[in-house]
């Protein structure tokens, strides 16, 4: 293939992952979508690219003498409109479902439903707590492009990773339409977070990526365990929990 085809798909497959994982106005073709599998090496992109936008806010805010607490909210508030709270919607639907159901069928059943329980309640409480608390120490402590950056494109790799390793919970749903991706993307999905983190943060990287690894196994392991596989709120609440442990692994080797 020629080299200018190859570039052209790649850049089509950060548009396809923007699409999937924001809701910055990005155009995106059904038929485009019909590859977004082979798309996921992009996730890590698309969450850097959400994530400069983020900082970029966060260090004209510091710069403006704004409070490491006050500009670390807005950060969150910032990123979670970008996204558009998908991934903290998946985190609530998965602790509502995964802890509110005896069996796998009603499980399912309360992830589908757009109500919120006292799990997912919880779930995101916390989940804002630690992310703001970790970004407000690292803001204060001139940390802001590095922990947004990295959290935001490492978080992302174990999406693809359950995508590649699980079956798919049910037979409908956005993680289903977008289908199952090979070894290839997985590779290059975490070629990419890899670099990142290594260029960004030095020797952190190596006790970060143990501590990432391990929760993208029991992720694994709870779906799995609980529903059989994997859905889209799954994915997204793994997106979360990745997310705080990178936060909380800089926070405590970079302070």
């Amino acid at each position: 293939m020629p080299i200018d085809d190859i570039r052209s798909l790649r850049l089509a497959d950060i548009r396809i992952a923007l699409g999937l994982l924001s809701r910055l106005p990005v155009r995106v073709s059904d038929d485009e979508y019909s590859r977004a599998a082979a798309a996921s090496w992009a996730f890590p992109v698309a969450g850097a690219v959400i994530a400069c936008l983020v900082a970029g806010l966060a260090s004209l805010l510091l710069v403006l003498d704004v409070p490491a607490p006050v500009a670390a909210a807005l950060a969150l508030a910032s990123q979670i409109i970008m996204t558009g709270a998908m991934h903290e919607d998946g985190l609530a639907d998965s602790a509502d479902g995964l802890w509110g159901g005896w069996t796998t069928e009603r499980r399912l059943e309360i992830m589908k439903d757009s109500h919120i329980g006292s799990y997912g309640v919880l779930a995101l409480g916390l989940s804002l707590l630690i992310r703001f608390s970790a970004l407000s120490a690292l803001f204060a402590a001139g940390h802001v492009w590095a922990p947004l950056l990295i959290g935001a494109a490492a978080s992302r790799v174990p999406m693809v990773v359950l995508m590649h390793w699980l079956d798919h919970a049910r037979k409908n749903g956005l993680s289903h339409s977008v289908g199952r991706p090979g070894k290839h993307p997985v590779g290059l999905a975490l070629g990419i977070a890899v670099i990142l983190a290594f260029a960004l943060t030095g020797v952190v990287a190596f006790v970060l990526f143990i501590l990432l690894c391990l929760t993208t196994f029991a992720c694994s392991a709870i779906a799995s365990a609980r529903i059989g596989g994997q859905t889209g709120d799954i994915l997204g609440a793994t997106q979360q929990v990745s997310e705080i442990t990178i936060l909380v692994v800089l926070a405590a080797c970079c302070l």
